[in-house]
């Protein structure tokens, strides 16, 4: 006879699955690689982050990315000197025979990862894209990151890369300094936010900025790292159990980043959440691109809002049933590949006209 108190533990959910609720909302091909390969298993937040640095392969799992053949592409590494340190930053140059058109247009890639995860294989194969189809010299800079490094040191970083490349770079790579972009996903979508207000602020033109799945308002969260109650967007408490980013993961996050309480003086610094930013004049034109199934997806929509509302341009796109790292499986999602198309088309038509 059957034990039953096994029947009973062996039917709970797995650790990290997608909730019931929401798991019919998800693209299915979604929700059957992550309960293959991750539900069951800790997620990085889950860990400690010493055994994490220690060995980042052991605790992710990588699957769904589209590989990018490199072909003639050239790819270097160069090192950017910042405040207290360096950091890397990888180039990757078109193919000469097929872009030999100079001076060239920039994009400046900033990672995601929740400023604690993440480095230059993050975002590889979509830098290697971007340079392939559109003939853009690409730069993606490898910030520091939290907690070792925490507010405002990755934003400091990307800000003294930007310049690194504007000052000391357009020679040595022909670059076009009116066809300058930047962009990142998730908390590298809020680092190019918020340099493209810096920008802004210096008078530096800026042809365009890719705010993919952004994190537009981390004051969502009171001071210990806790959702406040009135916090305003609606897909927080609809997603707060989701994969792979569920609410849990984003105090964790906003913990690491800020320091855990975060400091006062933060409490309204618009570096933190660019949504508390006063003027949304002048910005650089966006793109702006949610997934449904991200409880980030509210906070993105109404910041491109804001940014129309005061007469920048932002374009809005929603990719249904998509994670919040939809970018990052584009081999194996319809909505990875839409992806990859409204990025392609939007940079062609801003930087390349």
């Amino acid at each position: 006879m059957a034990n039953p108190n096994i029947s009973a533990v062996i039917s709970l959910p797995l650790h990290n699955s997608i909730p019931e609720n929401l798991l019919h909302r998800f693209e299915p091909t979604y929700a059957e690689y992550w309960n293959k390969y991750n539900a069951g298993r800790l997620a990085t937040h889950q860990v400690p982050i010493e055994a994490y640095r220690a060995d980042p392969l052991k605790y992710t799992i990588a699957y769904g990315r589209e590989i990018v053949d490199a072909g003639k592409l050239k790819i270097t590494n160069q090192t950017c000197p910042v405040e207290g340190g360096s950091i890397a930053v990888r180039i990757i140059e078109p193919d000469s025979e097929r872009f030999p058109e100079t001076p060239r247009p920039v994009y400046i890639n900033f990672h995601g990862g929740g400023w604690v995860f993440g480095g230059l294989p993050t975002d590889f194969d979509f830098c290697k894209r971007l340079s392939h189809e559109l003939g853009v010299v690409t730069f993606d800079v490898d910030y520091r990151l939290a907690p070792e490094h925490k507010f405002p040191i990755p934003v400091n970083d990307c800000w003294q890369a930007f310049n690194w490349i504007r000052d000391q770079k357009v020679s040595e790579f022909g670059l076009d300094l009116s066809r300058m972009a930047v962009g990142g996903c998730s908390a590298g979508g809020h680092l190019s936010a918020v340099i493209a207000h810096m920008c802004r602020d210096a008078s530096i033109p800026l042809a365009f900025q890719l705010l993919a799945v952004p994190v537009c308002d981390l004051h969502v969260f009171d001071s210990n790292g806790q959702l406040r109650p009135d916090q305003p967007y609606e897909s927080y408490r609809e997603m707060e159990f989701t994969q792979p980013l569920p609410l849990e993961r984003m105090s964790y996050f906003h913990k690491a980043f800020l320091g855990n309480p975060r400091p006062k003086e933060l409490d309204d610094d618009w570096k933190v959440s660019p949504m508390l930013a006063k003027n949304f004049k002048w910005l650089a034109p966006a793109l702006v691109i949610t997934a449904e199934m991200d409880p980030l997806r509210d906070e993105g929509e109404v910041y491109a809002k804001k940014m129309n509302d005061a007469g920048s341009k932002a374009e809005v796109h929603r990719i249904k049933g998509a994670p919040h790292v939809v970018m990052q499986v584009d081999g194996i999602l319809d909505g990875g590949k839409e992806y990859n198309r409204l990025v392609v088309k939007a940079m062609r038509e801003a930087l390349l006209k």
